[in-house]
Order: structure tokens, then C-alpha cells, then sequence
């Protein structure tokens, strides 16, 4: 078990319980088993020290949903009690596949419906709760991070307003932009990076991966993603390219200016493996550009890593540059919704989170220092000398 020689020697804040919202109750479920497992490990070494009461559970989820009426209107059910338990609601604002009536109309769940959803439960839990915090994996409006113009400032509003309503922390992963946390400067906001599970998912299902200079590069798609790209590389120590869009600032089309092309900052990757990395997939056609030209420089392989595979506009046009060869593995984690047709594509690898998550959750829980779970660098190390020194 990870991080058991700290957990050994704290007492936790309270009992844990896991509220998962509709649409994100399948990675709740493997993150309760993970936990479970955690705490059973951590029993058996104790032994016969006292064991708090509630430590340790056959599971820790709470069952709980929002109802709603034939108008659409709703309102949040925790089904049993979470009184003075330290308690955790996950939610997947990105799960379009559940659904909802309105007078008889079927309606998709949008973000705002989750995040509506969302504060239905944390007013059901305020008050009897000893603490609330929020694993929002995908950060609610996290796009909408800055202000141009005449515009709203949608994530810094939803934060304020969670915190007012009680949340205590904040869990997210590969935030678009961490400086939103700004806005809550009295509450935790703890944003961690799947850097370790990329690494790992890479090695399982790519043959002869190597993690070396004279075998891999990193590539940025576009500047907003350099900071990744730059740990990355660093970590590794290979080299890093980079991407810029270059973009018609005489035209405007759906509010942008539209991109003319990409063009590449960095030295050859002939012959390398490269990942192009970045925090989400939406569309996906200036990644799959970015891949193309990537190729075209005649790269060995090209992998995609980001943490959350959107697809908005479906899976064609992968299949297309996988059949290509323009593509050779696309790898996402499991923190978000996916269509099942993904999963079942030769391209696509997941890099489990459920471990990560739980062994967050049980730091947490424990009120002490996340910085052993947040840093990975250890574990990189370790796994690039059982690659390299095979």
C-alpha cells in the first residue's frame, strides 16, 4: 500500500464516505474497492492497536441521487446518514450519456445539470458533515478560466460558490489553467497530474518502449500545454518540441480566429517515439494535425496522452489516422466519461486512476501532507530503470 508508514502514524479526521453523482458511480465503485483494500492492509499491520471506529468498512460508499420532478426541477437524496463524516462527492461534469424528463422530453445532462446536481448533495450533506470535499476530476468551466473583454468568469464563480456553501477542499486533475484557485484562497484545492499512469500504460502496451533520449521526445501540441511537456522532458530527460497555431487574426469564426496552421519549434524526431501530451482531448483536430505533421518529420511512433478524451466530434476521424499510420496509441485516463465504441478501438490504451484517487482520498482523510502522493517522481525513476535495464 502506498504511503503507509505515514498513514501509520496519524489519526483520521473522520469517517470516510464516497457520495458518487449519477455518471461517475463506475469509477467511484473501483476507487471504494482500492480504498477498502488500503485500509484492511493497513489494519493488519497495526494489529492490536486501537483501530478507530469506522476505519475500516466493507465499503465506504453512501448511496445517493437526485430525483426530479415531471417540470425537470430536482432535488438531492443522501440515503443514509453522514453525520460527522469526513465526506467526498465525486462528480463527472462531462457525462452527457445520462439522461433526464422534462414534461415528457428527454433531455442529455449537461455540465450545468451536474454541477446543479452537485450542489443539491452538498446541501443535503452541509450542516451534518463534519467536512465536505468535492473530487470534480474535470474542472467545472475550467476553459472559461480568464477574462477577455465583456466576459464571465464561470470556474472562479462555481468555486466561490461551492466554498460558501460549505466545501472544505477541492480535488481535480490537470486543471486547464490551477490559477483558478485563486479565487478561494482560504479553501484546499489539491490538482494532481497522471504523469506516472501515462508512463506506465505506455510501457505495458507498447513493445520496445524505451525511455531515453536517444529513443523518445515529447511534443507540446500548442503553448498552453508547455508546462506539461516541460515536466515531462524534464523528468525523463529527453528532449521536448513544440508546437505553435498560427492563426488569422483578420477573420472570426464561432467567436475565434481561426487556425491557419501549426508550426513546429524543436529538433529532429527522425527515427524517435514521440507523445504529444496535453490535459484533454475535445475535438481533437489540432492534435491529429499536430500527429500528422509529427509523422510527416518521419517519427518511429506517435502517442497521444491526455487526461480526459472529450471526442465531441466522435471517433472518425482517429480511426482514419490510425489506419494511416499517422496515429499508433491514444491514451486517456479513466476519470471521465467514455463512449464504450472507444474502448473497444486498437488505438486506445486507459491509464487506470482509481489507485491514484484512492490513495488521495485516504491521505486526505488523514490531514496530512499530499506532496507524497502528488509528487511521482520516485516512481518514474524506478520504472525507467526497470525499462531501460531490461
Amino acid at each position: 500500500m502506498p504511503n503507509i508508514e505515514l498513514l501509520e502514524k496519524s489519526l483520521p479526521v473522520a469517517p470516510i464516505r464516497i457520495a458518487a453523482l449519477s455518471g461517475c458511480q463506475d469509477l467511484a465503485k473501483e476507487v471504494d474497492k482500492k480504498l477498502v483494500k488500503f485500509r484492511k492492509e493497513l489494519v493488519a499491520k497495526k494489529k492490536s492497536e486501537i483501530i478507530p471506529q469506522g476505519y475500516c468498512e466493507p465499503s465506504f460508499l453512501v448511496e445517493c441521487e437526485c430525483v426530479r420532478f415531471g417540470t425537470g426541477e430536482g432535488k438531492g437524496y443522501i440515503k443514509e446518514s453522514v453525520r460527522g463524516t469526513d465526506l467526498f462527492i465525486m462528480v463527472d461534469v462531462t457525462n452527457y450519456s445520462e439522461t433526464y424528463t422534462v414534461c415528457g422530453h428527454e433531455n442529455h445532462m449537461s455540465p450545468d445539470n451536474h454541477y446543479q446536481d452537485l450542489k443539491r448533495i452538498i446541501s443535503a450533506a452541509t450542516g451534518k458533515a463534519h467536512r465536505i470535499n468535492v473530487i470534480m476530476p474535470f474542472l467545472y468551466e475550467g476553459r472559461q478560466h480568464r477574462r477577455s473583454k465583456r466576459e464571465s468568469l464561470d470556474c472562479a464563480l462555481a468555486l466561490k460558490e461551492l466554498s460558501d456553501m460549505g466545501v472544505s477542499n477541492f480535488i481535480t486533475f490537470d486543471a486547464h489553467d490551477p490559477r483558478v484557485q485563486n479565487s478561494i484562497p482560504l479553501n484546499g484545492f489539491d490538482n494532481f497530474f497522471p504523469t506516472y499512469q501515462f508512463l506506465k500504460a505506455l510501457v505495458k502496451n507498447v513493445p520496445d518502449f524505451k525511455l531515453d533520449n536517444d529513443h523518445l521526445m515529447i511534443i507540446s501540441p500548442d503553448e498552453g500545454a508547455m508546462s506539461r511537456a516541460v515536466y515531462f522532458s524534464n523528468i525523463l530527460g529527453v528532449d521536448m518540441g513544440m508546437f505553435y497555431k498560427r492563426r488569422d487574426y483578420s477573420t472570426i469564426v464561432n467567436g475565434k480566429n481561426p487556425i491557419v496552421a501549426h508550426e513546429f519549434l524543436g529538433d529532429s524526431v527522425e527515427g524517435k517515439d514521440v507523445v504529444i501530451i496535453d490535459d484533454m482531448i475535445s475535438s481533437g483536430e489540432s492534435m491529429l494535425d499536430v500527429a500528422k505533421q509529427i509523422k510527416e518529420r518521419h517519427a518511429k511512433r506517435v502517442f497521444i496522452c491526455t487526461t480526459y478524451g472529450l471526442f465531441t466530434d466522435g471517433l472518425a476521424k482517429f480511426d482514419e489516422y490510425y489506419e494511416k499510420g499517422w496515429i499508433d496509441k491514444v491514451i486517456t485516463t479513466n476519470l471521465n466519461y467514455r463512449i464504450p465504441e472507444l474502448l473497444t478501438k486498437p488505438y486506445y490504451v486507459e491509464a487506470n486512476m482509481s489507485k491514484y484517487l484512492a490513495s488521495i482520498i485516504d491521505i486526505i482523510n488523514h490531514d496530512v501532507s499530499v506532496e507524497k502522493v502528488r509528487s511521482s517522481n520516485e516512481k518514474i525513476m524506478d520504472l525507467m530503470t526497470r525499462v531501460n535495464g531490461q
